[in-house]
């Protein structure tokens, strides 16, 4: 070993390609390098929630009951009750998996309920469309709606999130014998009413929009295309904020924790049927058919006045996709005595109807005690 040589391994301010990075990091100062590795965390969970996207897992123990075109039902019942009317939850189905309702252990819907005694609940996990579902229409889902509550042989109580709400309403008016009680959160009955960002664009746009929208993907709405759709509504939180907070938070678990849990639910989309888009864009929302009973469902006309089973409304005060008035409307269009319908204002937005632990601890304990008044 030459003279020169043994220098250069001694020191790392060499010239040796093989100690660069030692000496750039060296270089670097105990600031320097927290940065570094804080910034390698936060691409790591950037990564994983934007990039692979896993998909998400509901949080409570349940078993499938069957599996149908549109839907797998999953009971997450706890022990069964003879003298308790089955809660019925249909999710939103809206290019987001049917998770919302059980996002997580302290997030949960399912759970609430679970916790205020509540023992018997199954909700519906629907599926994303595939091309042999294109033309599947909103007569399937209700078909198959029906199939999954006659087999229950008994009156549910029939919960419904967002599209969900206005689907379970649907049915409620269709077959009236077969709903205890109906709850819809934050569901647009009245698409006409309030001053909501869904209305405003089906006000502005044509219709062929929404069409070529179908037509580009071979009859599907895609998943992808409704999330771009719901994060252009708050650009500035979607696309810098949220990350912001993020690296601002790498080193605390528990918040990387949370972000992780609902950005898989939230970047993990499913598809919609075209035929189903088309028809709810066109029906409701730009005609609202089914709040003034001309909607057809399953061969007749729906009318909202067949509905006079128990009904609570809840509605979110911050809510934009579905303002409160396209919620508590019902009441004009239903035909349940207004003594037996409740109006309830929750403080969040529209997504923490569903899974915002203030909704979670204040609401829907309440609509559980409301349930149980209507047992009998």
């Amino acid at each position: 070993m030459t003279k020169k040589t043994k220098k250069t391994l001694e020191c790392p301010d060499c010239d040796l390609p093989f100690f660069w990075p030692s000496t750039f990091v060296h270089s670097l100062g105990a600031e320097a390098l927290k940065i570094e590795k804080n910034s390698m965390r936060f691409l790591k969970e950037v990564v994983k929630t934007q990039a692979i996207k896993p998909k998400p897992e509901w949080a409570s123990s349940n078993k499938v009951i069957y599996n149908l075109h549109t839907f797998t039902l999953r009971d997450f019942s706890k022990r069964k009750s003879d003298t308790q009317c089955p809660v019925f939850i249909l999710p939103p189905y809206a290019g987001h998996t049917s998770v919302i309702a059980d996002f997580h252990k302290k997030q949960s819907l399912i759970e609430t309920l679970l916790n205020q005694e509540r023992h018997r609940i199954l909700a519906v996990d629907w599926h994303s469309a595939t091309v042999e579902m294109k033309d599947y229409d909103i007569d399937h889902y209700l078909s198959e709606l029906h199939v999954a509550i006659s087999d229950l042989h008994q009156p549910v109580h029939l919960v419904g999130l967002c599209q969900g709400g206005w689907l379970a309403s649907m049915y409620a008016a269709r077959f009236p014998d077969h709903v205890k009680s109906l709850v819809i959160a934050g569901s647009p009955i009245d698409t006409r009413a309030g001053d909501g960002v869904i209305k405003d664009y089906v006000d502005k746009l044509p219709f062929s929009f929404y069409q070529n929208i179908v037509t580009s993907n071979g009859g599907i709405l895609k998943g992808d295309y409704m999330l771009s759709g719901f994060k252009s509504m708050h650009p500035q939180r979607q696309y810098v904020d949220k990350y912001l907070e993020l690296y601002e938070h790498i080193n605390d678990p528990s918040y990387v924790e949370r972000t992780e849990d609902f950005e898989r639910w939230y970047e993990y989309t499913i598809d919609l049927p075209g035929k189903w888009y088309l028809q709810a864009v066109r029906e409701l929302f730009i005609e609202n058919r089914f709040a003034e009973g001309k909607f057809i469902g399953l061969g007749e006309t729906l009318n909202p006045k067949n509905i006079t089973c128990p009904v609570y409304l809840l509605a979110g005060e911050k809510d934009d996709i579905t303002p409160s008035p396209q919620v508590f409307n019902a009441d004009q269009y239903f035909g349940t005595p207004k003594k037996h319908i409740v109006k309830d204002l929750a403080s969040g937005g529209h997504i923490g109807l569903f899974m915002g632990t203030k909704a979670l601890s204040e609401n829907w304990p309440k609509i559980a005690d409301w349930l149980k008044s209507y047992e009998q």
